[in-house]
């Protein structure tokens, strides 16, 4: 476990420091595997504040639901919580997963992040969908 956590620790570093490095890089371009993996990062930051901001509207759409619910029929927002924790462990693990396509390689980091930006603009429509479901 605690090898786990200081990859995880690593990696995100990693995309720290190279999301203000993709800011110099033309990513419609990126020639080198430390470019692809810092846009591939810029790409996961820009799908991340999506996802905040959607969520946002989504749970609030979800409060709305419960506070005209009787009771024992509200648990909009805590379903919508529960799932979003679920999910959050799904796509860590899921994209980890992607990144053993180049255990240890230069790639890893770039397939990671390409993996969580992915699956996060997939989150992202999904939440705003259910919003809209809600008459949002």
């Amino acid at each position: 476990m605690r090898v786990k956590m200081e990859f995880i620790g690593a990696v995100v570093m990693l995309f720290a420091a190279g999301a203000a490095y993709a800011e110099d890089v033309n990513c419609e371009n990126a020639q080198t595997q430390t470019d692809m993996t810092s846009c591939a990062q810029a790409r996961y930051d820009e799908a991340d504040k999506a996802l905040n901001a959607q969520y946002k509207q989504t749970r609030a759409a979800m409060v709305a639901i419960d506070k005209d619910l009787d009771g024992d029929m509200k648990g909009a927002e805590q379903a919508l919580l529960k799932a979003q924790r679920a999910w959050i462990n799904y796509r860590d693990a899921q994209c980890e997963n992607s990144g053993f396509q180049a255990r240890g390689g230069t790639m890893e980091p770039m397939l990671v992040a390409g993996c969580l930006a992915d699956l996060t603009d997939l989150r992202t429509k999904e939440l705003k969908a259910l919003a809209e479901g809600m008459g949002n």
